[in-house]
């Protein structure tokens, strides 16, 4: 097994980190979260069209670069690095790869290239606060967290030329800007309640025309992940996916496995992204402690200082370990065997030597059992590693570090942010232990 970078994968890094470095420091990303959009339109464009970042992990044949989720990880451990907002996250992580799990061709080829070239932005819309569960990052995402056929979440019927979208969601990620939405809705009533997910095509920047669709910038926590309240008013809705598929309708679909597989590649993006930010955290709090002086001594050089970062170096090293495997794992994992030799969902046979974190896979959309789903572990332990990080960053700083000034607040709001979106740390870790039987009666070695 070889766990080295590719060449290439060290090219992704390297570029990223370059376009960052002179785009996106901390006066920019403050100026960019002030935006209407909440993020730097020339930024994205440098990202989207020059770097191609939003396809680098679809297939070729939808325009992308035909990369893995491990090169997605790694340039979004760069963006993690400068906190750099963008709609990254919400468009090539969360609905872009719905749309190739369960769309159409036709819808395939109509929205994925756009997405690629960065010429179209897109947002999963989740009722409620249940972005979390909706991925199976903390739960069983087959229950009702998307209405339930009862009152509440977001409901969908059918009506003449298509389908009708009534609810109300929250805290949906690039929500206010992005010019698709991807909502999950309930249909079948109470009787015969499902998740399926419908596309609704708002257009960049507001309403679009769209008429019952409100959007609404919200105040979030974290500044640089910008959020917002959709209202859907009967709204007029495409169905993702073939409704006559295999002959039995729109419940062939399985919404919430493909959700799930997503959620476990956007918990590893996830995970990369905390370990930049911490990294970057650890980096500037070693700068100041060998600079600021006590006592006729720079403060580094106390034993005490010493120790506590040492042990911040040691929790972020081991986050990276989890969230490079997890990358892996979501895009090498769980295919089906025969004769020793891993097939993915293309039909290509993988050996043994292509297990290396060093090797490109392309696809990224293989079937993994909830056991083999390592995203949300990697997650809680990049998240815990950033929130050590940014809390000791700020300490360390001294009354510098607790000014609004000083971008110190910014690691600390992103890693309280994410668990809040994608967590809480604890249910991550209960979640993954669920999964993998852990504590199951009788299995418990004594």
């Amino acid at each position: 097994m070889d766990a080295r970078f590719t060449a290439e994968q060290d090219e992704i890094r390297r570029t990223v980190r370059e376009l960052l470095l002179k785009r996106c420091g901390p006066e920019e990303v403050r100026a960019a979260v002030g935006t209407p959009a909440g993020y730097d339109g020339a930024l994205w464009e440098g990202l989207a069209r020059q770097l191609g970042l939003p396809g680098l992990a679809f297939p070729e044949t939808y325009g992308g670069v035909g990369c893995s989720v491990t090169e997605l990880a790694l340039a979004c451990e760069e963006s993690g690095r400068a906190l750099a907002p963008s709609p990254l996250l919400s468009t090539a992580v969360l609905a872009a790869p719905l749309i190739l799990a369960l769309g159409t061709e036709a819808q395939r080829v109509e929205l994925l290239p756009r997405i690629a070239a960065g010429e179209l932005t897109a947002a999963l819309v989740v009722p409620g606060a249940g972005l979390a569960t909706a991925l199976a990052l903390v739960g069983d995402n087959r229950g009702d967290w998307a209405g339930g056929g009862r009152a509440g979440g977001v409901q969908a019927r059918r009506a003449a030329g298509g389908w009708r979208l009534y609810g109300q969601a929250s805290q949906v990620l690039d929500g206010h800007s992005a010019g698709l939405l991807v909502v999950a809705a309930h249909t079948g009533g109470f009787a015969r309640s499902r998740t399926q997910l419908f596309l609704v095509r708002p257009g960049e920047g507001g309403g679009g025309g769209v008429d019952g669709l409100v959007r609404v910038r919200q105040t979030s926590l974290d500044a640089t992940r910008p959020q917002a309240r959709i209202e859907l008013r009967e709204v007029a809705a495409e169905l993702l996916g073939d409704e006559a598929a295999d002959g039995r309708g729109p419940e062939a679909a399985d919404v919430p496995g493909a959700l799930a597989r997503v959620g476990d590649a956007a918990a590893a993006v996830l995970a990369a992204e905390a370990v930049g930010a911490a990294d970057r955290a650890l980096e500037r709090t070693v700068e100041y402690v060998q600079q600021r002086e006590q006592f006729g001594r720079a403060i580094g050089s106390f034993q005490a200082v010493k120790h506590r970062l040492a042990d911040v170096y040691v929790q972020v090293q081991a986050a990276r370990s989890a969230a490079y495997y997890a990358a892996w794992a979501s895009g090498t994992g769980g295919g089906e065997r025969v004769d020793g030799e891993r097939v993915d969902g293309a039909g290509r046979g993988e050996g043994p030597a292509a297990a290396g974190a060093g090797e490109r896979v392309g696809g990224g959309g293989v079937a993994q059992s909830a056991g083999e789903r390592v995203g949300g572990l990697a997650l809680a332990q990049a998240l815990e590693a950033l929130r050590t990080a940014a809390s000791e960053g700020i300490q360390l700083h001294g009354g510098i570090g607790f000014t609004w000034e000083h971008e110190a607040h910014l690691y600390f709001k992103r890693a309280s942010g994410d668990e809040l979106l994608f967590g809480p740390v604890h249910r991550l870790r209960a979640h993954a232990a669920d999964a993998a039987r852990l504590f199951d009666a009788g299995e418990v070695a004594v």
